[in-house]
């Protein structure tokens, strides 16, 4: 029993103890090793072959030099990322599924081994005791590693961000804008696939874009390739953009170039769509001034569209004027209609139109019934022409003299509407409505005796109607 406390006292010393003995042999360097010269004669062969590309002979002398002393001569982690570029190279000249893996795995525990020397000081940089130091050397590896696992090893997504979020977090605003990409293209796909939340999204935007403004205000040779960086990396995340962010993002996003040229209708149109669509409404002075804006240029080119298409189709305009009470302008746009018409059909319905607005509204009889009858001809079969008619020999029968050529004039109406019912049955439910309605006016038969006029006798009649009829009587 005492033993066991005893070793139960012990073993979380002897498990500090073997990590410090590991991670003192992840770090070990040739200086006061016996095997100095050999390492060092390995290092120099294997980084003149990298050079040459002679990665054969560099990797037989890297792996010399690494097993030796993994962190060389103590003040660089060449043998760590050198490492790196060496399996890189054989990961893509190999075809077996095991070796590829195996290479991945190895060069991830070279990443690792890299950062826990680095991390633990068995390295010392030349930047050493300057602040973060470390932290960021650390932070440009795992950028690097994430750039490769993204674009070469196609690792999973969930490794490559590991690498991603400390390469964020430990560069910070010194991370190199090569990881701006993976990084965006993985987040839209995580956030798509409900892998990560809007606000992590949200975060993880603004600290890329804060970096990359940063580096491009310095101004200096890196400048460009933050630009064009944020440029890429922001297109990726415009796929999420408008399911992150909220009407504020997008009134800053969207002010500059709205600024630049104030008066461009496409902007002012897409940016008032943009804002509609993230929330942004009345009340916000930004919204107010583009809608104010777009609504008077709508209104202009609405105008003009209106007039063009008008122009081309006079009948359109015909409509809006009669609407607007403009019988005359309406009428002389029917007839433009029909006389550019080539559609029988068609041209006859213009006709049609134009014969009631000279009929009901100018009252034109005898010009309303020559459209009419116009119309009549260019659409056979088709009552409506000859029902108009005998609304105008109807409303105008009491101007047609005595009282018996008023009701003549009432015979010619009727005479109308029969003949429209026997060439179109859709007319003969108003055609009757119509003849039941002026049946009591026909001539009376007594009238007609005194005249010494019988049933079907033909009759004139008068006024501006000039027809002629069959007598028939109301008893």
């Amino acid at each position: 029993m005492k033993r066991s406390k005893l070793l139960f006292k012990l073993l979380p010393g002897l498990i500090m103890l073997t990590l410090s003995i590991n991670l003192s042999a992840q770090c070990d360097n040739w200086e006061g090793s016996a095997q100095k010269g050999e390492a060092e004669d390995a290092h120099t062969i294997y980084r003149q072959a990298l050079k040459t590309k002679d990665y054969q002979m560099a990797f037989e002398n890297w792996e010399k030099a690494y097993s030796i002393a993994p962190a060389a001569d103590g003040k660089r982690d060449f043998h760590y990322t050198d490492g790196i570029k060496l399996y890189l190279n054989r990961w893509k000249n190999e075809t077996d599924a095991a070796k590829k893996k195996e290479y991945i795995d190895r060069i991830l525990k070279l990443q690792e081994e890299a950062v826990n020397c680095l991390s633990s000081g068995g390295i010392t940089l030349k930047c050493h005791g300057q602040k973060d130091c470390y932290t960021k050397r650390i932070g440009y590896l795992q950028g690097r590693l994430a750039y490769d696992m993204f674009y070469i090893l196609n690792t999973p997504y969930s490794k490559t961000i590991e690498q991603l979020s400390g390469a964020v977090e430990n560069s910070g605003d010194d991370l190199e804008y090569i990881v701006f990409a993976p990084y965006a293209n993985i987040v839209v796909y995580n956030f798509e696939n409900e892998l990560m939340t809007k606000e992590e999204a949200r975060a993880i935007y603004e600290r890329l874009n804060a970096v990359a403004d940063l580096n491009i205000a310095k101004g200096d040779r890196l400048s460009d390739s933050y630009q064009q960086a944020k440029q890429s990396m922001n297109s990726t995340f415009s796929k999420i953009e408008r399911y992150i962010f909220d009407c504020e993002f997008f009134k800053a996003k969207l002010r500059p170039e709205y600024d630049a040229d104030p008066d461009n209708f496409e902007v002012i149109k897409q940016t008032l769509a943009i804002l509609k669509g993230q929330g942004c409404g009345s009340g916000d002075v930004f919204f107010d001034e583009l809608d104010t804006k777009w609504k008077k240029y709508a209104a202009v080119e609405n105008a003009k569209i209106q007039a063009d298409f008008e122009e081309n189709n006079p009948n359109v305009a015909a409509k809006r004027l009669y609407d607007q009470g403009d019988f005359k302008s309406a009428a002389l746009k029917y007839q433009e209609a029909a006389d550019g018409e080539v559609d029988p059909s068609k041209k006859a319905g213009y006709l049609f139109s134009l014969a009631s607005i000279e009929f009901r509204k100018l009252k034109q009889y005898s010009k309303a019934r020559a459209t009419a009858r116009e119309a009549a001809k260019l659409r056979p079969g088709w009552g409506r022409p000859f029902m108009l008619i005998g609304d105008m020999y109807g409303s105008t029968a009491r101007s047609c003299g005595d009282s018996w050529n008023q009701r003549l004039a009432i015979l010619a109406a009727m005479d109308k509407y029969n003949y429209a019912k026997s060439i179109d049955s859709e007319q003969a439910k108003d055609a009757n409505s119509r003849l039941s309605k002026y049946r009591a006016s026909m001539p009376d038969k007594n009238d007609g005796f005194m005249r010494g006029i019988k049933v079907g006798h033909a009759a004139s009649v008068g006024c501006w109607i000039g027809e002629t009829v069959k007598v028939r009587f109301s008893n």
